[in-house]
């Protein structure tokens, strides 16, 4: 284990409690790290606590020597203890960074939580840099998962210079376990020299393609996070955080456009999303052959919704994201918003967008099938059906994970379908997903995963029984 799982912690409690019993095994002074919390999924609210969020004094009293930074489920937010603080040298003087928010209490002083970019004022001291081997290995592992949930590409939303290094490397020795397509995240400075030398298509024999730049224009939902076009139902003061600013971004669209990478952007908000393919629609102008990206799409003003087509943008969604945050995302958004707007698939395929489809691990689990399940039900696990106007068709769930994903990375002639020519990266399930009752769709099990002919991956004993 990197760090502690904290998605199945069901109070604040039982997280401080995670922690201290890390830290009863650590040496002092090292990190203790953890990701998956989200405080509406909390049986119960912390006490004390502000805008719903703890403050960190119990997780400081059980770590005093300690730095622990724990990751929200989200990605869009962590929360750190005082010593952590200390060392980022966090106090109530501190100002909030640019696209970021230091939560703090009534006097001013900050209570642990960091929203967004200001996250990055602790999680740069962690000295995280993995030493190559070790890198070589997570890696591995990480592929491993993937395979045995039946995936043979992944399309990674992010990643260093460095860290394509690495991709580089492993796929020139043949050490990738599956094929990967990478988006890069540098700044602008770094890609204005780099972007030349790192672009690469089907490299190592379609093992690894580099061909598009992730941004991050807003945060997340859950965190309070997300870009919105009004206040938020739960916290009327607010209407989310712009993470980058429009000047970064469009110079980032023009270096995509100029050196033709895709751009794909990280967009939840619904102002967010009306930004974002405002700055397509200038930076294009017109252009319809770009394949740019808006990655999740996941609160749409009607207005918008349209405009996808248009410009030939394509929604990059999750649709797990839906039934996973389906039951609090009416205490964000207000009922109005979350009927006509949240993750609207069926209006925009039906206007003629391209949609695809994912999981965004690790927020959520990679295996494709949960969220498959969530495009064809959107059924919470309370068994309520979030707006079930917007359900896609099995057939369209199946074409948002496969050629529309393929085509959405420029793949679609050699990926997403089983033809003759293309590659044989296929997965055997244990049942047929298109003809089974709907509920029984998530209990298929991956029999083999097949990657370039080979069998990358096989269910351990007998075959399942239906199977």
């Amino acid at each position: 284990k990197l760090q502690l799982a904290l998605g199945g912690a069901g109070t604040w409690d039982e997280i401080v409690a995670l922690v201290a019993e890390a830290v009863a095994d650590a040496e002092p002074g090292t990190w203790i790290l953890g990701r998956g919390w989200h405080q509406s999924k909390w049986l119960e609210s912390p006490v004390p606590s502000v805008e719903g969020l703890p403050t960190h004094h119990d997780l400081s009293a059980v770590s005093p020597e300690n730095p622990v930074l724990l990751g929200h489920a989200s990605g869009h937010m962590a929360f750190a203890n005082a010593r952590a603080m200390e060392l980022a040298g966090i106090d109530e003087t501190t100002p909030d960074p640019d696209g970021g928010e230091i939560v703090r209490d009534v006097d001013g002083q900050p209570t642990g939580a960091l929203r967004e970019t200001a996250e990055s004022l602790v999680a740069r001291l962690r000295g995280e840099s993995l030493e190559w081997n070790h890198a070589r290995q997570v890696v591995r592992l990480a592929g491993e998962e993937c395979l045995a949930k039946g995936i043979t590409s992944f399309q990674d939303a992010g990643s260093s210079f460095g860290l394509i290094d690495l991709y580089r490397r492993m796929a020139d020795e043949g050490e990738l376990p599956l094929r990967l397509w990478v988006m890069v995240r540098e700044s602008n400075e770094a890609m204005a020299e780099g972007l030349s030398r790192y672009r690469m298509i089907d490299r190592a024999d379609g093992f690894l393609t580099v061909r598009g730049i992730k941004r991050s224009i807003d945060g997340a939902l859950g965190a309070h996070g997300a870009w919105l076009l009004d206040p938020y139902e739960d916290m009327p003061q607010s209407t989310g955080l712009n993470t980058t600013s429009l000047d970064v971004m469009e110079e980032t669209a023009r270096l995509a456009r100029e050196h033709d990478f895709q751009f794909c952007v990280h967009a939840i908000g619904d102002r967010a999303n009306r930004e974002t393919l405002d700055l397509f629609e200038r930076v294009l102008a017109g252009d319809r052959t770009r394949r740019w990206r808006v990655e999740h799409a996941q609160h749409l003003h009607p207005d918008d919704v349209p405009r996808f087509a248009e410009l030939g943008v394509i929604a990059s969604m999750q649709a797990v994201h839906c039934t996973s945050d389906g039951p609090w995302v009416p205490d964000r958004l207000g009922e109005h918003r979350s009927a006509e707007g949240a993750y609207v698939w069926r209006d925009l395929i039906d206007s003629g967008a391209v949609v695809t489809n994912g999981t965004d691990a690790p927020v959520e689990d990679v295996d494709p099938l949960a969220s498959l399940h969530a495009s064809v039900s959107r059924r919470m696990a309370n068994g309520e059906v979030f707006h079930e106007d917007q359900r896609m068709t099995r057939e369209e769930a199946l074409r948002s994970y496969t050629i529309d994903a393929a085509y959405a990375a420029f793949e679609e002639e050699s990926k997403g379908s089983l033809e003759v020519g293309k590659l044989a990266d296929l997965t055997v399930l244990s049942r047929d997903i298109m003809t089974v009752p709907e509920d029984e769709i998530p209990g298929a099990r991956v029999v083999y995963t097949i990657v370039g002919g080979r069998v990358a991956y096989s269910q351990p004993g007998p075959p399942s029984p239906g199977g």
